[in-house]
């Protein structure tokens, strides 16, 4: 079974494309609805509902995109999963929060570097940075889906002790503008020993090249 997580402002629907080529291709699937834009709730209640999503299940792929980076190990040291996914995801040290990572991992300057390289303005943009590869039918729907993402979980510490034992794969797409390849490229081999596998696509890959990156997801399956 797959289970899929979102990333900033919890919203499954990000996930409904990958779900209909998983299930059209004889896969279980779900993504996974989080409280993103509740106040009150943060990291312990995204990875509540992820486990409960999960259930007593020991297989579960777990895929996480994005912000979801910082739930998906927490998860992993709660339930079994066979495998997991990060793709175009933060990969979080014990105890950092989202608010640090920024920073630690530098990658505004690594967006700003990669801006000037590639002709496209530096100020951030919904249409440059997430929608510049999403098909305009997708990104219309998608419009009534987007709500913001609280304050609370970006000083959250990811409460791990370490990187869970799963065995983990980290996708990063070639045309992300908001972490680009490169930079996801050092970040996977500084913090987490492997390698970046690369698909097409740009942040939001998971709209634009569903199929594409389903056939990543199963070309490695346990």
């Amino acid at each position: 079974m797959f289970v899929l997580v979102p990333g900033a402002g919890g919203a499954a629907w990000y996930w409904h494309r990958v779900v209909s080529e998983l299930r059209a291709r004889g896969h279980e699937a779900v993504a996974v609805d989080l409280p993103g834009a509740d106040k009150s709730a943060g990291l312990p209640e995204y990875t509540d509902a992820v486990v409960g999503a999960i259930g007593d299940r020991t297989d579960t792929v777990l895929v996480a995109q994005s912000l979801g980076g910082f739930t998906a190990p927490m998860v992993c040291t709660r339930v079994p999963v066979g495998l997991l996914v990060l793709v175009n995801a933060m990969v979080p040290l014990p105890g950092e929060t989202p608010g640090q990572w920024w920073v630690s991992t530098g990658s505004e300057p690594a967006r700003l570097a990669a801006a000037e390289a590639g002709g496209y303005g530096p100020e951030f943009d919904l249409d440059t940075y997430f929608l510049h590869d999403v098909p305009a039918e997708i990104a219309a729907a998608g419009a009534g889906h987007e709500r913001p993402e609280a304050d609370i979980a970006f000083n959250q510490p990811c409460d791990i002790e370490r990187w869970p034992d799963t065995t983990t794969r980290v996708l990063a797409a070639t045309g992300d503008r908001f972490f680009p390849f490169d930079f996801q490229r050092r970040v996977a081999r500084d913090r987490l020993g492997i390698e970046a596998e690369p698909i097409p696509g740009g942040h939001l890959a998971a709209l634009s090249q569903p199929s594409a990156l389903v056939d990543q997801l199963l070309g490695r399956l346990p």
